[in-house]
Formats: C-alpha cells, sequence, structure tokens
C-alpha cells in the first residue's frame, strides 16, 4: 500500500476511489489499498483533484504535493505524496 517513491522525501500510497459519495473521507483500509470517498463526480478530472485534496488535508501537507501518478482513468489510482515519510502515512491509516 505504502512505498518509497523513487524521489526523497516523497511515498507512493495505494488507493481505490469511489466517486460520487455523499461526502469526502477515508473509510480505511481495503486490502493493501487506501478506500477513498469523494464527492466529485469521475468527470474531467474532479474525483481526482478531490482525491489529491482530501489526501493532502489528512497528512497536513499542500494539496499540491500529492499527484495521480497512475489510474487517471481508473477507480484504483497511485498517488505520490511529497515531504512525508512512510512510517507518518502507515501511522495515520493503521492496519486494522
Amino acid at each position: 500500500m505504502i512505498s518509497p517513491a523513487n524521489e526523497p522525501g516523497a511515498v507512493l500510497l495505494a488507493v481505490k476511489v469511489v466517486p460520487g459519495a455523499k461526502r469526502d473521507g477515508v473509510a480505511g483500509r481495503l486490502g493493501d489499498r487506501l478506500k477513498v470517498r469523494v464527492a466529485a463526480p469521475p468527470e474531467g478530472g474532479r474525483a481526482n483533484r478531490a482525491v489529491c485534496e482530501l489526501i493532502a488535508r489528512e497528512l497536513g501537507v499542500r494539496a499540491s504535493a500529492v499527484e495521480v501518478v497512475s489510474g487517471h482513468a481508473s477507480a484504483e489510482k497511485t498517488l505520490r505524496i511529497r515531504g512525508v515519510d512512510a512510517a507518518r502515512v502507515d501511522a495515520h491509516w493503521p492496519r486494522g
């Protein structure tokens, strides 16, 4: 789910996105991914932007520090998060 990115000070996070939800929120871990719900529809990149903003808020980093690096048109995405380490991300969403 969380792995070091190929750049210092960044990690990769695997997520499963559910667009069009009632409200934005992290539902928790789903297998090796983090399940994320966003109210934005999956049109025009709106859900991708909402996911990046939500993860940034949760981790206390700028929205520009989070980007979708794969799965742009898929529910299963990989995010690159700059300014955090894997231990911090893992501690924020502990395994159940």
